[in-house]
């Protein structure tokens, strides 16, 4: 089992930033991947960024290339989502998650094994 906490979430005017953080603990010496997804209002929950654990590359949808950045810190078990120039449609629940297997793409949802509970990031016009 692997368990993952997020924080970082909160409310912030378009055009400001935040950084989500998730910590993972359990069995992360498992884990390949980890991914950060959302869950806007009245949408599919959708993959923003996922980055190989040991390798470290990455993945981006095309509506958050070049504000985000995701990274990790294999020392503290931990992953980051730093989001900049932030915009309304960025409001959603996002999630991080983690793999420990490699089935499917880095972006597909299957792939993912367990979940953190979300935290509210809404971004005000």
């Amino acid at each position: 089992q692997v368990q993952l906490v997020e924080s970082g979430g909160g409310s912030v005017q378009a055009g400001g930033s935040l950084r989500l953080s998730c910590a993972a603990s359990g069995r992360t010496y498992s884990v390949t991947t980890m991914g950060w997804f959302r869950r806007a209002p009245g949408k599919d929950r959708e993959c923003v960024a996922a980055i190989l654990w040991s390798a470290g590359g990455t993945y981006y949808t095309n509506s958050v290339k070049g504000r985000f950045t995701i990274s990790r810190d294999n020392a503290k078990n931990a992953v980051y989502l730093q989001m900049s120039s932030l915009k309304p449609e960025d409001t959603a629940v996002y999630y991080c998650a983690a793999s420990i297997n490699f089935r499917g793409s880095l972006a597909s949802e299957p792939r993912y094994d367990y979940w953190g509970q979300g935290t509210q990031v809404t971004v005000s016009s």
